[in-house]
């Protein structure tokens, strides 16, 4: 019997691996993109968590410092198969971006793949995604005049001030508006999604993640180690950073440029490197850790600047989950998730849409490969191979 359950346990694992590894491969056009992504793959076609689940959990990412997407991938797996489901879903997800970037800054420095037509293709590959995801996020999230307004409101908010704390701001006054406006809604009976975590392991990281916050510098001192300064440069730039992937590399730039732990023209050339993989835009660390100190650079800036999300999100979700399951709160919760739509509508502009619909042209492939996802109901790796052969396909015009 406890075989059996071992073998269930070990495939569950297997397969959640797999899926993030395909999902770390294809995943292109930044956070925004990637949550498009996620909802297509684990809400539509798998079904492990339904609708409200996962809007609960893009709107903690979103209050949480570090990259939502992998925050939200992070919790995907642990909902799936616990704190190791966790583990296994953010290395799937980050492993792919990591060895390519790791790849191009020991052996194709110099190479701009950046202007590559296919890259192109599959920025148009993630225009069609995200509008498909926001529509299908929509019709759940946003199906009154209240919440549509409160989105929209959100939307022009975070389109007029881009700084790394208007989506913060944005979502806490959405979250007062619902507090106020739906204190005595009376939803259905969602069910409360379950946390493989203890609250004694969440308080642990919440106490570590704090703790290495502020005894990194002070062992940096004291030691004069480069290791432990590499690593508190990242950790720090990981554990402040409020807004994705594209706030933490102006941050990055400040902490190893002035130094001259690295070139800018090495920084650029990682950061053009960067827009060209899949998967999240931390995964940057990884090249700048192999400039500085080679393959093992690398790996170490990787596990630094991702380990504040990591203890961020398993320290929160147990918490997350008894607090929107309180019937005071729960307004404030469906004002958070209104918000989330426009601040995704906004990302999806810009971005998104001003870097990748350039000429009619790539209107037209965006529309095909909406289309294709939308009403002909084709698996997603069908429109990212579309995609980026349509790309190639229009830089010949």
């Amino acid at each position: 019997m406890k075989k059996a359950k071992s073998n269930r346990g070990f495939k569950s694992l297997l397969e959640l691996f797999l899926v993030s590894a395909r999902l770390g491969l294809t995943s292109f056009g930044g956070p925004t993109a990637h949550l498009g992504y996620f909802h297509e793959e684990y809400v539509r076609r798998r079904k492990w968590m339904d609708e409200k689940s996962y809007a609960d959990l893009v709107a903690l990412a979103q209050f949480l410092p570090g990259p939502a997407s992998s925050q939200v991938g992070i919790g995907i797996g642990v909902m799936r198969a616990g704190v190791l489901g966790g583990i296994i879903s953010f290395i799937g997800f980050t492993m792919p971006s990591v060895i390519a970037l790791i790849l191009f800054a020991l052996l194709l420095t110099g190479l701009d793949v950046g202007n590559a037509g296919w890259i192109h293709g599959l920025k148009i590959v993630a225009v069609a995604v995200v509008a498909h995801a926001i529509i299908g996020m929509a019709k759940n999230l946003t199906p009154d005049l209240t919440r549509k307004s409160i989105a929209l409101f959100a939307l022009i908010g975070t389109l007029f001030l881009q700084t790394a704390f208007t989506q913060v701001g944005v979502i806490l006054l959405a979250a007062f508006a619902g507090f106020l406006l739906f204190k005595e809604h009376k939803g259905n009976d969602e069910k409360s999604s379950e946390f493989p975590i203890s609250k004694r392991v969440s308080v642990f990281c919440l106490l570590l993640f704090f703790g290495l916050l502020f005894l990194l510098p002070v062992i940096r001192e004291v030691t004069g180690s480069y290791w432990v300064a590499m690593f508190d440069s990242f950790y720090r730039s990981g554990a402040l950073v409020f807004g994705g992937g594209h706030v933490v590399l102006p941050l990055l730039e400040q902490e190893f440029v002035p130094t001259g732990w690295i070139s800018e023209e090495s920084f650029l050339a990682g950061y053009g490197a960067t827009q060209a993989v899949p998967g999240p835009l931390f995964t940057f660390a990884a090249y700048l850790g192999t400039v500085m100190k080679g393959w093992q650079g690398g790996l170490v800036a990787t596990f630094a600047v991702f380990l504040p999300a990591f203890l961020l999100i398993l320290g929160a979700l147990p918490f997350w989950d008894s607090i929107r399951s309180n019937p005071k709160v729960k307004g404030a919760i469906m004002g958070v998730n209104a918000a989330v739509i426009g601040i995704l509508i906004s990302a999806f502009y810009f971005p998104i849409w001003t870097s990748s619909i350039i000429a009619p042209v790539d209107f037209a492939l965006a529309a095909l490969l909406f289309s294709m996802l939308t009403y002909w109901k084709l698996p997603p790796w069908i429109i990212v191979i579309t995609g980026a052969i349509g790309g190639s396909l229009l830089t010949m015009l």
